[in-house]
């Protein structure tokens, strides 16, 4: 059996670009704008639960505080099996402290207290670089960094309760974000995120494991992804860990899809005319890709799109990116940004059920 085949085919299954349909809308449909960057949780009751950031247009290389990009964190709720989302909570970037200047990726997780906890990462002017560096720190910018919102209810996800549990100081890693939840079928839980050195030239992979109950977390791995050689030499950053159905021909396997975005260069860059037309992905339109992982082993990552991406919009600038999966009784649905015609990147679903799932794993 070649693992990399009936994970290919699983996961094009599920990451299915033709058949997905948009769930949340940008607030305009124009390039610059998106929403995504979240996950997909589900309660004890059934219902679902999205998490995201509404993302307006602007530029990073000309100081963030000019405009409204990242204005607003947002929650939304399905209570038909993802047939309808609406919105129930909202954090505007201004609620926060730090004077942020955009919000970033988030997650949604439910503790093992019941407690619901809300990841954010965002970006703050109160930190600068370390002192021999601070001269690169582009005007109107800040840091990124990673705080966790804790309440019983969404409506309690409030500012006010919110606590910092990672900043860098570390000049290759000094920008994290992007983070999202893991609780491996092994027992291990694990924040994981994204990472970038002081000049923004690539994005990488970290993780935090968590102790147990105490709902701490153990000291950051800051790098353990090394990026690709070929189409992802620029950024390899995680987006999702899926432990697969131990069913059929992988019944006798502990296997973990890793969900991951990834680009050729950081700026977009003109081809030859006469070369063969491809995506090669860039900040902000990446393109997916796909690795396994055996026994919940995260130092263990073993790329399958190692010669180009797997998932690649057809519309657009061909972005396909932020894919996150959430496995309930019915099926597994997945969640992501893709690129459309107008280059907005609103919020797709795909769903697949358990029947289907029986075929493509047997």
């Amino acid at each position: 059996m070649d693992i990399n085949l009936v994970l290919e085919k699983f996961a094009l299954s599920l990451i299915d670009e033709e058949k997905a349909s948009i769930i949340i809308p940008c607030n305009k449909d124009l390039k610059g704008y998106w929403f995504g960057g979240g996950n997909m949780i589900e309660t004890a009751d059934g219902n679902l639960y999205v998490s995201g950031r509404f993302r307006n247009f602007g530029d990073s290389r000309t100081g963030l505080d000019l405009g409204d990009r990242g204005l607003e964190l947002a929650i939304f709720e399905s209570k038909d099996k993802g047939k309808t989302f609406n919105k129930i909570h909202s954090i505007l970037k201004t609620d926060l402290p730090g004077n942020v200047l955009s919000i970033e990726g988030t997650s949604l997780n439910i503790n093992d207290s019941g407690e619901i906890e809300l990841y954010i990462s965002s970006e703050k002017s109160i930190y600068s670089y370390p002192q021999h560096l601070k001269d690169y720190l582009k005007p109107g910018t800040g840091v990124w960094t990673i705080d966790v919102i804790k309440a019983k209810t969404f409506k309690e996800l409030t500012a006010d309760k919110i606590e910092e549990i990672l900043v860098s100081t570390d000049s290759q890693f000094i920008h994290v974000k992007d983070p999202f939840y893991y609780k491996s079928r092994g027992g291990d839980e694990y924040l994981m995120f994204c990472t970038h050195p002081f000049n923004w030239s690539s994005s990488n992979t970290g993780y935090m494991k968590r102790k147990g109950r105490e709902l701490a977390f153990e000291e950051p791995v800051f790098y353990f992804f090394p990026k690709g050689h070929i189409w992802d030499v620029a950024m390899t950053r995680g987006t999702y860990v899926f432990d697969m159905p131990k069913i059929g021909k992988l019944k006798d396997k502990d296997i973990s899809l890793f969900f991951y975005d990834g680009g050729e260069c950081v700026r977009n860059l003109s081809e030859h005319e006469k070369s063969v037309k491809r995506s090669r992905g860039y900040s902000c339109e990446e393109l997916g890709g796909l690795a396994y992982i055996e026994n919940y082993n995260l130092h263990s990552v073993k790329r399958i799109s190692i010669d180009k991406p797997i998932f690649v919009s057809p519309y657009g600038t061909a972005c396909s990116r932020y894919v996150t999966t959430l496995q309930t009784k019915d099926g597994i649905y997945a969640i992501w940004q893709q690129s459309q015609e107008s280059c907005s990147q609103p919020l797709v679903m795909n769903f697949i059920d358990n029947k289907k799932i029986e075929e493509l794993l047997n």
